[in-house]
């Protein structure tokens, strides 16, 4: 997990969205316990409170529970629910955009997707 002290993005919201990852990777499975605060604070180096709010963060999303004396928990369904929303994030941040800026200079939409098809069909036979 790496975290860039000079992101314009808070460590925490890092964190947070590491965690995530973690998540969708499947490092982390549902109801299955995840690193502790104070072990994360010392593996990264940071404030105990920013490892707590990142993972606050991630309870009231309801994408982590606690079980009183044992930790934190990843809550069932809880991958789903990140993949909708960064689904969500991904379609407001760079497909609208994308199409705007392709509008913009006279492509149509099916003019980006045989563009995007040819990019990546080109990943991929550089992959091979």
């Amino acid at each position: 997990m790496f975290l860039a002290q000079n992101s314009e993005h808070p460590i925490y919201l890092q964190l947070a969205s590491a965690i995530e990852d973690d998540i969708l990777s499947g490092l982390f499975q549902e109801d299955t316990q995840i690193i502790s605060t104070t072990e994360l604070s010392i593996t990264l180096s940071i404030n105990p409170a920013t490892a707590n709010k990142a993972i606050n963060l991630l309870v009231d999303q309801e994408l982590l529970y606690k079980k009183r004396g044992m930790g934190m928990f990843v809550t069932p369904g809880a991958r789903e629910k990140i993949l909708l929303r960064r689904k969500e994030r991904f379609k407001d941040d760079f497909v609208l955009p994308l199409l705007k800026e392709a509008g913009k200079i006279n492509l149509s939409a099916d003019d980006v997707i045989a563009i995007l098809t040819k990019e990546g069909n080109d990943d991929e036979s550089d992959r091979a």
